[in-house]
């Protein structure tokens, strides 16, 4: 026999040992969600087929009939359990149920009864591991299902016609009420069988299927629902139907619960709670990665840090600053590892590497509240970090003002922190009360602001160094900068020097406040105030510097420090972008230092090179400019 077909007999008994298991459980966890599927089709279709004995639609009922027959066989081909006997007994009587035609409320709440046997029995989870979003759900309908069942979902897509049966109407609230979103979430992944509705679980990931199972609830919303609230459980919204709380609860809790679920919000957790999901979900991007779904993988990543450990940084922050970055840095590394798809032996050692950093975290912040010193040093720093750059740009602006004789327009200035200010709170007040802000949301909020300052502080740096020299400038500025263009443009580099740091601030001291406790809430005040007092006399060392320095000298300290400002947000701005997972990372070997900006990454030192390259273009211009009129004035 030819040695490599001894190997191949030697090894493909071994093989198939070795992936016998998981391909069983596969085999059992499809067979599973395939019967919960058609359980859940029979108690939300069969009132509507049979009322009174009577049969309404023939075909369907002979649908239903047949699925009947076939549960019993999904059940058998299960792992034996204590409670396969009892199911299969409760699917023989609800085959005779079906075959009696016997009343539809009672036949439905027998087959849900089924299916929560079901899924207890072999553990089949009925809810997403990450909370759901209509708005990415939203993105998907238009672009997978908007052909048949139409833009707002009523069935009637251009797709649609001929089809036999036509395409649901979504926004039938009556029909809808009998699905919850797993029966949603189970029919995106495996179709209907005898229609056109087709299986996406090739096509979407897990995360997206529930995505989009959110939307298609959200369309049967009628107007003027309540706002959703957050009194359900996600384990609620998922397994549960309006029909069936409307039956136990009453129509008002019904109306409540199909506006939550149609936009579920995220759940109040604790330091502990948020650090064991963080955990959880990366155990779960580890495990689609070894399965080969590389983009759920890391979807699942980037989730586990938005949705996990984000939320606890501010907490972490006030106790060990070290310890945070510390974390950070072992979650984006395992993230990398994802990215450049790399061994999964290699991915699992630095997820164990993330859980480790994760554990010392645990242990960090199940330590007793701060101390009185901690909370005054804590509070001391977080309003000095986070105003720090703000308090620049508008000292390095109203000083501009000042110098030019353009006090009047300093009103445009105060008027633009003034309602970043106004805007800050309200958006917390928002996020608290009526929405629900994401770590991803902060963090694109942060990211898209910083780049946009990033711009608009090297236009004003490269601006004013352009017309740092000859009193005929002086004129051009007076003339130029009075009107509302210049005032507007000023105001508006205020207004997010100010805002896009303020949302930040105040989720810091919230968790701080709560850390400290009642004992060291006196000291979070006090380390506010002082913080704030530093900052203004930083303010006041500006304006006073900037009046005694002559005009040339003051614009290009002033020149200088718009362009290095722009430089720290466009590194600030990628790395919130980076940590949102809307940019890759590229790590590189670098020095870091957070507070310029500056990080070991490809893209944030790229973007950072990009505007140090365009401020070193624009000064070698104005330089070769000014040359060029030197013999001209000499002359």
């Amino acid at each position: 026999m030819n040695p490599l077909r001894r190997l191949a007999v030697f090894l493909l008994p071994l093989l198939l040992a070795c992936t016998a298991p998981a391909m069983a459980q596969e085999a059992s966890s499809a067979a599973a969600a395939k019967a919960l599927h058609l359980l859940s089709y029979l108690a939300a279709d069969y009132p509507a087929t049979v009322s009174a004995g009577e049969i309404r639609d023939a075909g369907e009922y002979r649908e239903q009939q047949e699925f009947a027959r076939l549960l019993p066989a999904l059940v058998q081909s299960l792992p034996a359990s204590t409670a396969q006997a009892s199911l299969l007994t409760g699917l023989a009587q609800l085959g005779q149920a079906i075959e009696q035609r016997q009343d539809g409320a009672a036949v439905s709440l027998q087959a849900r009864s089924l299916a929560q046997q079901l899924a207890k029995a072999y553990a089949v989870s009925q809810s997403p591991v990450i909370t759901p979003d209509a708005r990415r759900g939203a993105q998907l309908f238009a672009q997978q299902c908007s052909v048949c069942h139409g833009v707002g979902g009523q069935g009637d897509g251009p797709a649609s016609i001929g089809m036999q049966p036509a395409p649901t109407n979504l926004t039938n609230t009556a029909r809808l009420d009998q699905l919850s979103l797993y029966d949603l979430f189970n029919t995106l992944t495996l179709g209907v069988d005898g229609t056109d509705m087709a299986a996406f679980a090739d096509q979407l990931d897990e995360r997206q299927r529930w995505d989009l199972a959110v939307y298609v609830a959200s369309l049967s919303v009628p107007a003027g629902s309540p706002a959703p609230a957050s009194t359900f459980s996600l384990q609620q919204l998922s397994g549960l139907t309006p029909a069936a709380i409307a039956a136990s609860e009453g129509a008002g809790q019904a109306a409540a619960f199909r506006a939550a679920r149609a936009q579920p919000q995220l759940p109040q957790r604790s330091s502990t709670q948020l650090i064991e999901f963080t955990r959880e979900t990366l155990q779960a991007s580890l495990k689609a990665y070894r399965e080969g779904a590389s983009e759920q993988a890391y979807d699942l990543s980037v989730a586990a840090y938005l949705e996990g450990f984000e939320l606890v940084e501010g907490a972490l922050n006030n106790v060990d600053p070290a310890q945070r970055k510390r974390t950070e840095q072992a979650l984006m590394a395992y993230r990398q590892a994802l990215q450049e798809q790399l061994p999964a032996s290699e991915a699992e050692v630095r997820l164990q590497a993330a859980g480790e950093q994760l554990q010392r975290c645990v242990e960090v912040l199940g330590s007793d509240g701060l101390s009185q010193s901690l909370s005054f040093f804590s509070s001391l720093l977080i309003l000095l970090r986070e105003g720090l750059e703000a308090i620049l740009v508008l000292a390095a602006i109203l000083a501009f003002l000042n110098k030019t004789g353009q006090q009047h327009a300093t009103r445009s200035v105060h008027l633009g922190w003034g309602l970043a200010l106004v805007a800050g709170f309200v958006t917390w007040a928002v996020a608290a009360l009526l929405l629900d802000i994401s770590g991803a949301q902060r963090e694109l909020l942060e990211g898209g602001t910083a780049l946009f300052a990033s711009v608009m502080l090297l236009w004003l740096g490269v601006w004013m160094h352009g017309r740092r020299q000859a009193d005929a400038w002086q004129a051009y500025l007076r003339q130029s900068m009075l009107g509302s263009g210049g005032r507007f443009g000023f105001a508006l580099l205020a207004f997010i020097a100010v805002y896009r740091e303020l949302f930040e601030v105040i989720l810091f001291y919230e968790t701080l406040w709560l850390q400290a406790g009642a004992a060291g809430q006196p000291w979070v005040i006090a380390g506010a105030l002082a913080a704030l007092v530093l900052l203004l006399g930083l303010a006041w060392v500006i304006l006073r510097g900037a009046a005694r320095l002559p005009l040339g000298a003051f614009f290009s300290a002033n020149a200088l420090l718009m362009c290095a400002l722009a430089v720290v947000f466009a590194g600030h701005g990628v790395a919130a972008l980076q940590e949102a997972g809307r940019l890759p990372l590229a790590p590189v070997p670098f020095f870091e230092l957070d507070w310029l900006g500056v990080h070991p990454d490809a893209y944030g030192l790229a973007a950072q090179g990009l505007v140090l390259a365009l401020i070193a273009l624009f000064y070698g211009r104005d330089w070769w400019r000014s040359r060029q009129l030197r013999p001209a004035v000499e002359g």
